[in-house]
């Protein structure tokens, strides 16, 4: 199941490496409701009803800075699909939220003029793949773990999961995957 927090990216979408600044003047709170509205709007226009909703991103915790990843990705059902509409574009949450606001009412301005089949075409590109394991899941750390205790559990269970060991590549690769992520993160988080 998808968490709101931290952030699950869809795997496979490519992350934006230049931020740009955004006109957006709108708050957390404000782009966090046009959102859900928004969704709203689009299942009661489709006659096919948004459910399973999470807003997934890196605000929250303890945190009392701005994330360093500052992506949000919508997570939600509709038309028997996971869907998923990621954007990490803006320097900032909230107006990576009020694109994802934006790009849901140009689905609903699809429906008025050019009918559900288009939409449905349009979907297909935010058709969700399963959301990406988070690093913390992989190596069995919490979120506030330090870099000695992911060190510590990569070495654990790459003894298991190594193939000269009886593990796979696939096992390591993921193991990998979540120490590289690992990382990324709490560099930002800790200045490593």
């Amino acid at each position: 199941m998808t968490q709101a927090y931290p952030l699950h990216w869809p795997d496979g979408l490519p992350r934006t490496d230049r931020k740009v600044a955004s006109q957006f003047r709108t708050s957390l709170s404000a782009a966090l409701k046009n959102v859900k509205g928004a969704l709203e709007a689009f299942g009661r226009d489709s006659g096919k009803p948004v459910s399973h909703i999470v807003l997934s991103s890196n605000v929250g915790g303890l945190d009392v800075e701005p994330p360093k990843d500052t992506g949000v990705a919508a997570w939600f059902t509709w038309d028997g699909e996971q869907r998923c509409i990621a954007v990490d574009r803006y320097p900032k949450p909230e107006d990576n939220l009020q694109a994802i606001f934006h790009i849901l009412e140009a689905r609903r301005t699809e429906i008025r003029h050019g009918g559900l089949h288009i939409v449905r075409q349009t979907f297909k590109g935010f058709t969700a793949l399963p959301a990406p394991e988070h690093w913390t899941q992989v190596l069995g750390v919490s979120p506030y773990a330090s870099a000695e205790e992911v060190s510590a559990a990569y070495r654990q269970r790459a003894r298991a999961a190594h193939p000269d060991q009886g593990g796979s590549g696939d096992q390591m690769a993921r193991l990998n995957a979540a120490r590289d992520a690992a990382i990324r993160q709490i560099g930002g988080r800790d200045g490593v």
